[in-house]
């Protein structure tokens, strides 16, 4: 049975629109204005790697989103990763990895800022792959977040900052010495 769940919930995205083409940066732009040194994209999986002077960067959609359904796969490399999913440009954002402020994993969990992380998914934390390929799914619908790893229900969030409409992020946080990849990146709209 948790297999035919995991398939299920890995397979959801039937229907949706892919934001990475597995070959190229086509459709996303850098907030290093046009720099991608850190970002590159080969065999389906696009791999950020920190850079010598580990500044951060995000890199963005050149489309803008409102309310969606997001799934993507990731995969931690070296190093303490801090990577996460930014919200609509607001700098909400759903976190991948080791919080540099609390110093503990809170995958799947919304960082607000001014609040820091208001709620944790324990069970998604506990879902975490250290080694392997992660699904994470994230749900926005107005000002309500809800998330998902591996299958296992995240946390459901409704943000006072939330913003109507923007681009999504992918976050290189900034003072890290890190990598990681992604892969899969799809969405579904919602009308």
């Amino acid at each position: 049975m948790r297999y035919l769940l995991y398939f299920l919930f890995t397979f959801s995205a039937f229907g949706s629109d892919s934001l990475f083409n597995g070959k190229d940066l086509t459709g996303w732009k850098s907030d290093a204005k046009g720099d991608f040194a850190y970002w590159s994209a080969k065999d389906g999986v696009l791999h950020c790697q920190s850079g010598p002077k580990k500044k951060g960067s995000v890199l963005w959609t050149t489309k803008e989103f409102q309310d969606f359904t997001l799934t993507l796969e990731y995969k931690l490399g070296q190093g303490t990763i801090d990577s996460g999913v930014m919200l609509k440009k607001n700098h909400d954002q759903i976190q991948i990895g080791i919080s540099g402020s609390l110093k503990r994993d809170l995958t799947a969990s919304p960082y607000i800022p001014g609040k820091g992380y208001p709620v944790e998914g324990k069970e998604a934390i506990a879902a975490v792959k250290p080694k392997g390929w992660n699904v994470l799914k994230i749900e926005v619908k107005g000002n309500t977040y809800k998330t998902w790893l591996n299958g296992v229900k995240g946390v459901t969030y409704e943000s006072k900052t939330a913003i109507e409409k923007g681009p999504l992020g992918l976050q290189l946080h900034g003072g890290r010495d890190m990598s990681i990849s992604f892969r899969k990146i799809e969405i579904i709209e919602q009308k």
